[in-house]
């Protein structure tokens, strides 16, 4: 299933649009093959916030991991954004104290 995810907007910043937009996103992933892989296609997008896409990214990966494939991230809005959900994902959670 490819996602094009320029039909949410080329500018994605906010959490409630990410949100909203991963929303609909679920309920198409209903109908999800075993082996299919989901491609998110950045090529058209011009930004791409932290905030829009930990609303977005972060849980379709948690859900569906390896199966989730990044297509056209050029965009150096799009590698910032990625670098930034990768390492606050690979950082250790922080302990109250």
């Amino acid at each position: 299933m490819k996602i094009d995810l320029s039909k949410f907007g080329t500018t994605l910043v906010s959490r409630p649009s990410g949100k909203e937009a991963f929303l609909a996103l679920k309920t198409l992933l209903t109908n999800l093959k075993t082996n299919e892989k989901i491609e998110i296609d950045f090529s058209k997008v011009i930004v791409f916030t932290p905030s829009w896409a930990d609303e977005f990214i972060t849980p379709l990966i948690k859900t569906y991991g390896k199966k989730v494939v990044l297509l056209n991230t050029e965009n150096l809005s799009v590698q910032a954004t990625l670098k930034i959900l990768k390492e606050s994902a690979e950082a250790p959670e922080s302990q109250g104290t």
